[in-house]
Order: structure tokens, then C-alpha cells, then sequence
């Protein structure tokens, strides 16, 4: 099968080219590519296409990224039909079978940054560069019959129009071969760039410890040396474009990119007789540029699905956690002045500071990840970071089971908890998943009810159309303003709620919840930090004691025990896996002061699997819950259904 690329450029030019789709086609301004783009915004090999029957497999390797329709691709595939817009650097490609290209390839919609120019750094007729995530798309400029776009090399059967006698002033030259039908396009590039002496692929990352203190030396005058060759780009960039004296919430501006990576291309070409040996210019300009505009290194990670969390421990460690492990990356900050500046670019724009009289601080990502950052003095190795990532696509109570993580019996008992107006309490350790849970149970609230949602960070999606979310704000510059989940667990009593719904109980909160479980509020739920059922419970009475109430300890156990009517403990294994280990009922007091509690649901491990995997079995007790009789009334329990 052959296959046509139309390519549109900014400079105003559209191109088609005819190719056999037999090998991956690959994209970048180098000469050995299949299609040459020359362009400083494109990569040396920037994407690479697989074509298959239906589709076409969009693969990108550059350090800028690909976009391939709305998806920005990071080192990252993704599958797209034909037809789909993918733009690389100032270029949109669109792949079609051969012969069937529509008559008007539809372009992309957006605006086009406008071109800087200062100083004479922004050479004329460079293009605008892949705009970050969520940004408007550049579109096709008007296209010209038999139009050849600047930068785009490589044979096709259309005429091409006569070679101007003067090449326009700042426009790449581009001479392009004449090859027979159906051959692969063959590209000469007479102005090649220079390569700066030393410049050459890093080499593949040793491992172990380094055999001599001499080899240790030599790394440590390497790093040392990249650090100080960051510094300096840095401190040239402030003079060019006065980055500190731009608004942090103007950073985000679409034109600030294509001035910030034409500057730190200039400044790099500049200063590379000072390149450490073994860099690669495209991945340190694009490191740069995230530094200066985004969240630095952490940007890569962010944008990869399979990683749930990042954890900055200072300028020079950088940790993820994949599929519940965690893992050392090779990424750093070029100094804590670095990481200074992204958690002051993540707190600004929510009205939020740090500083050191105040150096601790929660925020969130525009996505709503949940960050929390600690800065010197209490951070002693330097500036930390820790971010949740926030899901795009909230996990469902079928795909907790085909994880494993609850057996479909469980999940079925707690689905109609929540229906029949059963206040529940998940408990668990950190990360264990108690928050994913608690999503995937307040999705089952009914949509004719009033919910309100009271978090430190907001990280519930709820479906339901009659949801008011609220969440805790810190106190100003001046100690004032401040409003905590016991002052908002209050206001919402007023608010004629159905259900309350509390991110966590962490504080004296915990008593005006337990109240509102009791006083006509049913079908609450919210979450605690224990490790078993029975700890749950001594955590809840601990926290409502620390409402500053002069109770003695057997009234709030009457509290909890009239309350709390289910105890749903989620653990985090050794092998990264997170199961709802035990269902418990809250049954009443004990003869001795006590509160009865009776397991429904446990979770039986059996042992270790050769990969180190955790086995076990989701087993009923055989423990009928004291409420059954309601799941019946309400209709439930359908006839041939299981009570449990």
C-alpha cells in the first residue's frame, strides 16, 4: 500500500508526498530520516509513523514532543485514524492512503504565537514550537498549488515551481532529488548543521558502584561542570528576557515558549565551546525550557499515565512510583533555586505562599493533583515535592475488580451500603487507595440527592449533578482567612445536605461528623488513617477527643458506635498492589465499655509468587450484617441474587 503526506507549513506552503508504506516512516531534520524537516523547532529525529491496515501508530521520540490530533505524545504512542492532524514543530502532516486525500484537508484550529523579536535573537522565518498541553494548535497557512514549504525536502510527482534566482533572507535552502515512482524519497541538505566539536550521543548508563575513587572524581567534576554550564544559560536567559520580572501566571502565555527555546538555542550555540562532553543540545534545550516554563524534569513524568506519583527529595533526586513501586530516576534540577522556582510557579496562582516563615504548603496542579511542597529550613537536603497525580479517567468499581482489588461479591455488598444510607469509614495506610475507593463509592450516591464534599486538596470527581465541593483554604500573609475542615463540616450542616461526604477526618472534625452521621445525615462517608478496623475505631475516638469537647471516652464510643455503621480497611501490599483487605460491621457496645465489631468480607493471603506477586483469596465470613433486612425492603436484592 502507498500512502500521501500532506504537509503544511507556517511559512504559508503545502506539499504532498507519495511513499510506499512498507517500513516506519521517520520524521526529523535529519537527512537520514524519511522525511527531512529542516527546522531548529524539529528534532534531529522527532517522530516516527507506523502505518497499519486501519490506522496509523504515532510514536514520539523528540525532547519538544509530538501532537497527534489534541494528544500531546511525550515519548509516548498512541494509535490514530487517518487523516489525523500530527504536527511536528512549524509542520502538520496528514497521512492518507494514496489517492484518497479529500479535496479540502480540513486545518487545525487555533492561533499561531506570535513571533518574537528582540535583539536580533529570533531569526527571521523561524516558526512557532509545538505549544504545550492544552494549548490552541497552530493551523496550515494557505497553501499554494505545487507550493514547496520551506524546510521540507523530499521527492513527489507534483510540479514544482522555478527555484528563485536570490533565496529569501532567512528561509533554509533546500535542494531535493528527483526519484523514480514509488521510491523512497532521497534528501541532500548541502547547508548542514555544524556538529560542535565533542558532541556526540550520551553513552548507555553504567551500573553499579564506579570501580575506582578516580571514576567517582570524574563524575563528580562532570556534574559539577553541567551545573555550572546550566547556571550560566540561566543567568543569560534572565538578562534576554527579564524572566523575573514576567507575572508567574503570564507564563503559561503561548508566546512565551518560542521565545524562550529561540533564545536558549542562541545562547546554547553561543556557549558551547563550554558544553560538558557528551551532551545533546535538543535535550538540554528542552530541559531549559521546561525549567524556565513548566514544572522543570517533572514535566515527562507527569504526562506518563502509568506513573502515580512524584517525589522530589532535593535538586539531584528524583523519585516515581510505577505500578506501586518506587524508582530512582536519572533526572534532576540544576540547582534548588530551580525547584524553588517551580513550587513558587505551582502555589502563586491559588493565592498561596512559601517562604521560610512559612515553609510548608498544599496546593494542587491545574489538573488536580495534589502537591505538597517543604522548603528550607525544615528541609534540610533542600527544596521537596511531592505530587499525587490526579487521574484523568476515574477508576470504576469493574476495573477495582479486574484489578483485583475488591472481589465482586464485596464490591456488590458495599454498592448497596451506600443505596440503603449506611454510614461507611474507610481506613488505611498512605497511598493505600483510600481516596480512589471513597470515588468509586460516592459515584453510587443516588443523583436525586444533595451532596456536599469537604477536602484539604479537591480530588473527588463526582458524576452526580447536585454536588457542591468545598474545600480548606490556609490562613493569609497576616494569619487570617483561615478555614479547616472542622469550620466547613460545621457550614455544611446548614447547607440542607443529603449526604456529607469528608476527604479525611484527621482532627476535631471527626466529632461534628460522627454528630452529623447521627442526626439525620445517613449515608455519610468519609476516610482515616488506621491499620485495621479495630485501630479505626481507637483513631476516631482519639481524633473527636481532640475537638477540645469535655467528653468522656465511653460517650464518644456511644457516638461511634450509633454512627459508624461499616468499617472498610484498604491495605498497600509489598508487591505495590492495593486491596480491600477487610468489610466489617460496627455492631454495637460491648457489655465492657467496648465496641463490637464483626468481619463480613476478609481478604486471606496464601503466600508469594515467584515475581514477588502476593497471593490470596477474598472469602466471606459468613457473618450476616445486621442492615440485611434493608438491602430486601429496598429491593436490593433482586430474586436469584445473593444477599451478599
Amino acid at each position: 500500500m502507498d500512502i500521501e503526506v500532506v504537509i503544511d507549513s507556517q511559512e504559508g506552503g503545502r506539499r504532498v508526498e507519495r511513499m510506499p508504506a512498507v517500513a516506519p516512516i521517520s520524521i526529523g531534520r535529519s537527512p537520514t530520516c524519511t522525511l527531512c524537516l529542516e527546522s531548529d523547532l524539529v528534532s534531529r529525529r522527532h517522530a516516527v509513523v507506523q502505518v497499519h491496515a486501519n490506522a496509523l501508530q504515532v510514536e514520539d521520540v523528540s525532547t519538544n514532543g509530538t501532537m497527534a490530533g489534541q494528544q500531546l505524545l511525550r515519548r509516548d504512542t498512541v494509535q490514530v485514524p487517518f487523516g489525523t492532524p500530527v504536527v511536528v514543530g512549524e509542520f502538520t502532516l496528514t497521512i492518507h492512503p494514496a489517492g484518497q486525500i479529500p479535496s479540502v484537508v480540513p486545518p487545525m484550529q487555533g492561533q499561531v504565537p506570535a513571533q518574537p523579536d528582540w535583539g536580533g535573537l529570533n531569526a527571521p522565518g523561524a516558526g512557532a514550537p509545538l505549544p504545550p498541553p492544552g494549548r490552541p494548535l497552530p493551523p496550515p497557512m494557505a497553501a499554494g498549488p505545487g507550493f514547496v514549504p520551506p524546510g521540507v525536502s523530499g521527492g513527489s510527482q507534483t510540479a514544482r515551481p522555478p527555484a528563485p534566482a536570490v533565496p529569501s533572507p532567512g528561509l533554509p535552502r533546500v535542494v531535493v532529488q528527483d526519484k523514480p515512482p514509488m521510491a523512497r524519497p532521497v534528501v541532500t541538505a548541502p547547508q548542514a548543521r555544524p556538529k560542535p566539536p565533542g558532541l556526540r550521543q550520551p553513552p548507555a548508563r553504567a551500573s553499579g558502584m564506579p570501580r575506582s575513587a578516580i571514576e567517582m572524581e570524574a563524575k563528580r567534576k562532570a556534574a559539577e561542570e553541567n551545573i555550572a554550564f546550566r547556571r550560566e544559560v540561566h543567568k543569560q536567559l534572565l538578562e534576554h528576557l527579564d524572566l523575573a520580572a514576567v507575572d508567574a501566571s503570564k507564563l503559561d502565555d503561548p508566546s512565551m515558549r518560542p521565545k524562550v527555546l529561540t533564545a536558549l538555542r542562541k545562547i546554547v550555540t553561543k556557549l558551547e565551546h563550554k558544553l560538558p562532553p557528551n551532551t545533546n543540545q535538543d535535550t538540554l534545550v528542552g530541559e531549559l525550557a521546561d525549567e524556565a516554563l513548566g514544572l522543570g524534569p517533572l514535566e515527562r513524568y507527569l504526562a506518563d499515565p502509568t506513573i502515580s506519583e512524584v517525589m522530589v527529595v532535593g535538586p539531584d533526586a528524583i523519585y516515581i512510583e510505577r505500578e506501586g513501586k518506587l524508582i530512582r530516576t536519572d533526572a534532576r534540577f540544576t540547582d534548588d533555586d530551580r525547584v524553588r522556582a517551580v513550587i513558587e510557579r505551582i502555589v502563586t496562582p491559588l493565592g498561596r505562599r512559601i517562604d521560610e516563615s512559612s515553609p510548608l504548603v498544599d496546593a494542587r496542579l491545574k489538573d488536580g493533583s495534589r502537591v505538597n511542597a517543604v522548603i528550607r529550613p525544615i528541609a534540610l537536603r533542600g527544596s521537596c515535592i511531592t505530587i499525587r497525580k490526579f487521574s484523568r479517567t476515574p477508576l470504576t468499581l469493574p476495573k477495582l475488580i479486574d484489578f483485583g482489588a475488591i472481589s465482586e461479591a464485596m464490591g456488590r455488598f458495599l454498592i448497596r451500603c451506600v443505596v440503603a444510607k449506611r454510614n461507611v469509614v474507610i481506613s488505611g495506610g498512605t497511598g493505600s487507595g483510600k481516596t480512589t475507593l471513597l470515588n468509586v463509592l460516592s459515584a453510587a450516591i443516588p443523583e436525586d440527592e444533595r451532596i456536599i464534599t469537604i477536602e484539604d486538596a479537591a480530588e473527588l470527581q463526582l458524576g452526580q449533578p447536585h454536588v457542591v465541593s468545598l474545600e480548606t483554604r490556609p490562613a493569609n500573609m497576616e494569619g487570617k482567612g483561615e478555614y479547616t475542615i472542622r469550620d466547613l463540616v460545621r457550614n455544611a450542616l446548614r447547607m440542607r445536605p443529603d449526604r456529607i461526604v469528608v476527604g479525611e477526618c484527621r482532627g476535631g472534625e471527626a466529632l461534628d461528623m460522627l454528630q452529623a452521621m447521627n442526626t439525620g445525615h445517613d449515608g455519610s462517608l468519609t476516610t482515616t488513617h488506621a491499620n485495621s478496623p479495630a485501630e479505626a475505631l481507637q483513631r476516631l475516638e482519639t481524633l473527636a477527643l481532640m475537638a477540645g469537647v469535655d467528653l468522656p471516652s465511653k460517650a464518644i464510643r456511644d457516638q461511634i458506635a450509633s454512627s459508624v455503621h461499616v468499617i472498610v480497611q484498604q491495605s498497600r501490599f509489598s508487591d505495590g498492589t492495593r486491596k480491600v483487605t477487610q468489610i466489617s460491621e460496627v455492631a454495637g457496645m460491648e457489655d465492657d465499655g467496648s465496641i463490637e465489631l464483626l468481619s463480613i468480607f476478609e481478604f486471606e493471603r496464601t503466600g508469594t509468587g515467584p515475581k514477588g506477586e502476593v497471593l490470596g483469596r477474598y472469602r466471606s465470613t459468613g457473618y450476616l450484617p445486621s442492615f440485611l433486612d434493608q438491602f430486601i425492603v429496598m429491593g436490593l436484592v433482586k430474586p436469584g441474587e445473593p444477599y451478599l
